[in-house]
């Protein structure tokens, strides 16, 4: 089974946005400019390099997989570019570079994420797997409306904005994180996973994964809110204490916040036992971010 390193498949990636981000024949194409522009100032690419390598050690064809790991994250990117609009976070710096509102205003900005959000189900709509199987197509479009909508994404959005300026109880911000942060991450294992046709327990396993990922990704972001390397980030650090939000540093103090993304990392590593020494690519991918300063 070929094996693919971080670079592959954020090149992988990275090479598609053109391919995908649609041309609109207008004399002044500003929010086809926009989208590209939000996709393309940077990013880690975790959820779709998890989509790809759960599809190639569920045994599948990662090439295939690919309109579905590039869907996603322009699922990723359109929430990104609608949590920086002043009616949400109102965010002016994004991985170190203008919002997409500061760069291009807010009414173009609100377009380019529609446009992201509704082009990345065509994506899925028109791939090869969805001429093959259009069964996996439609399980995957289920998903990915579910887990960005109310349920999911969208959802945590919500109550991330009703306890705004006040502290909450860590059961509220476990239900925001595994929403808000969390959906996606689950979405992208899930969608890797049905890309090679899994059987159910494969499927669960890279759930459980990906959910113990996504919590420990959120509480990695608390941490380096505080003790962050502004540079590295690319945004401010100390926005929550600013805004009193509650994170997991401000109701479990740092040292236990570490020792909790610490716990769900080896959490995630161990879901992984399903997947023998084809998993190292994820086992590294968890500890990677885990220890991560940006």
């Amino acid at each position: 089974m070929n094996k693919y390193t971080f670079d592959d498949y954020y090149n992988m990636v990275n090479g598609c946005i053109d391919k995908y981000v649609p041309v609109c024949n207008f004399s002044e194409d500003i929010v086809h400019e926009a989208m590209k522009y939000s996709l393309s100032i940077g990013g880690k690419r975790i959820r779709p390099m998890l989509v790809l390598e759960f599809c190639r050690v569920c045994g599948g064809d990662v090439e295939s997989a690919v309109p579905f790991a590039v869907a996603l994250e322009m699922i990723h990117t359109y929430s990104l570019i609608h949590d920086d609009l002043p009616c949400m976070d109102d965010d002016d710096i994004r991985r170190g570079k203008p919002s997409c509102h500061i760069k291009y205003g807010e009414a173009f900005a609100l377009l380019a994420g529609d446009g992201l959000l509704t082009r990345a189900f065509g994506i899925i709509a028109e791939s090869e797997i969805a001429e093959k199987r259009p069964d996996i197509a439609v399980k995957a479009i289920k998903a990915l409306s579910e887990l960005s909508g109310v349920n999911g994404m969208i959802g945590g959005q919500v109550v991330d904005l009703v306890n705004e300026n006040r502290s909450a109880p860590i059961e509220v911000l476990e239900v925001l994180d595994s929403l808000k942060t969390g959906a996606l991450i689950r979405c992208a294992a899930y969608l890797g996973a049905i890309c090679a046709d899994a059987d159910e327990e494969k499927i669960n396993a890279a759930q459980l994964y990906a959910g113990n990922l996504g919590y420990a990704f959120q509480i990695v972001d608390d941490i380096l809110d505080v003790v962050g390397d502004e540079n590295l980030l690319g945004k401010p650090i100390g926005s929550d204490a600013e805004s009193g939000k509650s994170t997991y540093v401000s109701l479990l103090g740092l040292e236990k916040a570490r020792e909790a993304a610490d716990k769900l990392t080896d959490d995630a590593v161990r879901a992984l036992e399903k997947f023998g020494n084809e998993a190292d690519f994820l086992k590294n991918l968890a500890y990677s971010l885990a220890k991560r300063k940006h």
